[in-house]
Formats: structure tokens, C-alpha cells, sequence
């Protein structure tokens, strides 16, 4: 690790909480690169995760199950001890995700006694809640990880300026990468189709696929883009809204898009967004928050125009490679989407940015180079002895 005067640690536990998105694809591929370089890797986190996940699958990565919420629980306490425990026989450093993780981590390491506590660092990879008590106990959390953390790393400008606010001693940009999709065979991106839109709607030959992906959560804002796509019906031919994901909203979204008279078709989660971005007109990230979504860089590298909001990480991910628009703008999004699919010149200008702009995101292995460093620089920059 140059500049840090250490050895790359050889134990790093990874610490999760519960996670239905990127944050635990992000997990999955360090754990994965960790592994690769010789690490020996513990996963730790709830056993849903686990499961989803397949941590145990990767040689060289073991799993351990303890259960870390979204919120407060009775269990916290044993979740910290059976992390105290982890952390004392198996860390040189401990990379927690999430504040909560990254709380009951950096509890869990107080409790460590007897040898130099392993390095800790913290990725936040979300925004606060809005109010209430949510956003209460998310300010706490803060201040415990700005207090306690050795490094903190933010996915996106406006989380590094939140831990900064609240007293972290170091924090620095995460590096978040997407996993590279495996190449496509002849026909994939078709075959999706076919499974995918139905024959009464027309089909992406005839309609163009304006194509969201993501969880089905308010944060993701896809009724904003059902309500766009609502202004959009006077297009010849209409365009055809495809979402893949699920979650939350599951039911009422689709409710939503009938009482619009939009034709959408709710995809449900699908392992090939590459695949469908290849048949999409155009991809829409309509969020209200983000950080460094991960399916943005999927669109960037499948080359597919992108509309997407000016929010979190978003507008310096995607560069002049998307039309950017405010949030929870519905006219403004119905405007952006519109020009793209009446405009070829705009459209073929967004495929050329975009193609530019992959070619400068970073690799899964830049992620796990980052990584590396930053468990160095964490165990640098701290003071000798226990802590």
C-alpha cells in the first residue's frame, strides 16, 4: 500500500445489514475480489443477505450470520457481542456498510480487549430519512461512526459533507463498481423480449422501451415516472414503460400506472438488465436520492441514452452522458424522455457520452485496489496501542 508503511491486512470481516439493492451486490464483489488477492474474508450479516448473497459459494469467504436491521431491535445487544467475538479471532480490519452496520460494529469493537483492535472503516452508502424518529436515530448514528470510525468513505458529495459535518475525523470518496456482466450470447437480448413484452402491446419493434430498473420504493420514484410517461401518449408510436425490480410497491405501482391509462409492464427482478438495456430507447433513473447507483453504470456501458434525476452521486457518475433533471419534476421528466425519443441526433450524441463515459468507470478490481488502500490508511492513521 504505498504511502501507508503497512502490509495489506490479511482477515477482513465485512459487515452488512439488511440490503434488497446495491449495497450488498457491492459486498458480493469485494468479498469476491478480497478473496482473490488472498484475503481471508468473513461476511457477517443477516441471513437473508447470506443467502441471497451466496457468500459461503466464494473459496476463501465464510459467512456468519448476525442479525443487523434497518432499525433498532431487542437483538442489537447480541448482535454487538456475537460481533465482538468475530471481530477479536478473525480482524485485522472490519469494513462495515451502512450506518447501522457500521454502529454496531465500531460498539463491537469497544468491547475488544487484549490486542490492537482491527482497523475500521465505514461506507454510508444512503441519505437520511426526510423526519421523525427515523431521522433521529440516523443522526445519532452518524455521530457515533464520525466519532469512532477510523475512515469514512461516502458514496456520494452530499453524505461526505453530512459525516464531515458531524465530526469524522477522515473521509474520503467510496469507489463503487458494477460487476462486470458476462457476455451476452446471440440472441439474449431478444429472447428477454420475447419473455418479457407482451404481444398485445406491440412489442419493442413497433414501441420504443422507455426502461427503469430498481427496487419498487418511494425512493426510487418510479411514479414520477409512471406520471411522465402519462404525458407521453400522443407519441406515434406510444412508448412502452418496462420496470424491472420489486419490493414495497409492488402492487401499487402497477395500480397506479392503470388509473394513469399508462401501458407499463412490471418485470418483476430480473438477473439480465444488461440485456434489457440493450432493447431500451432510452433508461430512466427518476430517483429522489441516490449515490453511485449501480445500474446507471450498467446503462453507461450498454450505451443506452439516459434521463436521470440531479440528486446524490448521480450528475458526477453520469457526467454530460444523461440529460439530468430535478427530482419529483414529472413535466420536466416527460419533457427529457420526450426530446430523446423525437430527437436521433440527441439520442445517438447520449449513446456516444455514454460509451465515453464507461470507459472511465471503475473495474471491480479498482474497487477492491480502493479497498485495500483504504483498510491501510485507516490502520496508518490511528495511534499505537489498543484503542
Amino acid at each position: 500500500m504505498s504511502g501507508t508503511g503497512r502490509e495489506p491486512p490479511r482477515r477482513v470481516v465485512l459487515v452488512l445489514g439488511t440490503t434488497a439493492g446495491g449495497t450488498g451486490t457491492h459486498v458480493r464483489m469485494l468479498a469476491d475480489g478480497l478473496a482473490g488477492r488472498g484475503v481471508a474474508v468473513t461476511a457477517a450479516g443477516p441471513a437473508s443477505a447470506g443467502a441471497r448473497l451466496a457468500f459461503s459459494a466464494v473459496p476463501g469467504v465464510s459467512f456468519a450470520a448476525v442479525e443487523i436491521g434497518d432499525r433498532p431491535r431487542p437483538g442489537d445487544l447480541a448482535s454487538v457481542l456475537r460481533l465482538r467475538r468475530l471481530l477479536a479471532a478473525r480482524a485485522d480490519a472490519v469494513h462495515a456498510h451502512g450506518l447501522r452496520a457500521g454502529a454496531l460494529s465500531l460498539l463491537a469493537l469497544t468491547l475488544v480487549r487484549g490486542r490492537r483492535r482491527p482497523a475500521a472503516v465505514v461506507t454510508v452508502h444512503n441519505a437520511p430519512p426526510a423526519a421523525g424518529a427515523s431521522a433521529r436515530v440516523y443522526r445519532l448514528l452518524e455521530r457515533l461512526v464520525a466519532r469512532r470510525a477510523d475512515l469514512v468513505l461516502c458514496v456520494s458529495p452530499d453524505l461526505e459533507a453530512r459525516m464531515r459535518a458531524v465530526g469524522a475525523r477522515r473521509v474520503e470518496r467510496a469507489v463503487i463498481a458494477a460487476p462486470q456482466a458476462p457476455s451476452a450470447q446471440p440472441g439474449t437480448a431478444a429472447a428477454a423480449a420475447a419473455q418479457l413484452v407482451p404481444l398485445a402491446l406491440g412489442g419493442p419493434a413497433t414501441r420504443p422501451v422507455v426502461l427503469g430498473a430498481g427496487r419498487l420504493a418511494p425512493q426510487k420514484g418510479f411514479g414520477v415516472l409512471l406520471e411522465a410517461a402519462a404525458a407521453l401518449g400522443d407519441l406515434d408510436p406510444v412508448p412502452l414503460v418496462v420496470i424491472a425490480g420489486d419490493g414495497p410497491l409492488g402492487a401499487e405501482l402497477p395500480a397506479r400506472a392503470a388509473a394513469l391509462g399508462v401501458d407499463a409492464v412490471f418485470a418483476g427482478h430480473r438477473d439480465d438488465v444488461p440485456a434489457l438495456l440493450g432493447l431500451a430507447a432510452v433508461f430512466v433513473l427518476p430517483s429522489l436520492w441516490e449515490g453511485q447507483p449501480l445500474v446507471l453504470q450498467e446503462a453507461l456501458r450498454a450505451g443506452t441514452p439516459v434521463v436521470a434525476t440531479r440528486v446524490g452521486g448521480i450528475p458526477g457518475l453520469a457526467g454530460d452522458a444523461a440529460l439530468v433533471i430535478p427530482p419529483g419534476d414529472a413535466p420536466a421528466l416527460a419533457a427529457a424522455v420526450r426530446s430523446v425519443l423525437t430527437d436521433p441526433l440527441l439520442a445517438a450524441a447520449l449513446r456516444v457520452a455514454a460509451a465515453s463515459r464507461a470507459a472511465v468507470l471503475p473495474s471491480p478490481a479498482d474497487a477492491v485496489d480502493a479497498a485495500l488502500t483504504a483498510y491501510a490508511a485507516a490502520a496508518a492513521g490511528r495511534p499505537p496501542g489498543p484503542r
